[in-house]
């Protein structure tokens, strides 16, 4: 609110009942605004951080599998790498789920020649979202990662 008043020199001057509340509102706004931000940030990074660690499992996992003399072998090695990339990405164990699919469609997988497709999936859970009412579960972002590897046509024959 503007109120005039009259100066000693005769001439009118504007008194303002505002002043100084620009560097209150600046903060307000900047907070508003930030704090979404950087939340924003947070969370992409945790979900890049899951994404990449699934890509990583599934592109480990296909090469062990691709790579093992024997289906024993296989298991095993898939399980360490598994456990591994685990481990060094912070995946949460009871949410990774592993399925490997050989094509041609028919073929037992795996087996010689076949190409494998394993895909790695999870999920992230949002940051600073409470265990409440089940809203951790579903606040969480699904992740999903391939890869394809083609297996030796003497795989198995060693």
């Amino acid at each position: 609110m503007r109120r005039s008043s009259r100066s000693t020199d005769g001439r009118e001057s504007l008194v303002d009942d505002e002043l100084g509340t620009a560097p209150l509102e600046f903060i307000l706004v900047g907070l508003l605004l930030l704090v979404p931000l950087v939340y924003l940030v947070v969370a992409l990074g945790l979900i890049q951080g899951q994404a990449l660690g699934a890509q990583a499992g599934a592109r480990h996992v296909a090469r062990v599998v691709s790579t093992a003399s024997d289906l024993d072998t296989a298991r095993e090695r898939s399980d360490l790498v598994l456990a591994s990339v685990v481990d060094e990405y912070g995946l949460d164990p009871a949410a990774v789920s592993v399925s490997m699919e050989c094509a041609p469609a028919g073929t037992t997988c795996p087996s010689a020649g076949a190409t494998l497709v394993v895909t790695v999936a999870t999920r992230v859970a949002l940051p600073l979202v409470p265990p409440v009412l089940g809203l951790d579960r579903i606040a969480s972002i699904p992740i999903e990662a391939s890869a394809t590897q083609k297996i030796s046509r003497f795989w198995g024959s060693r």
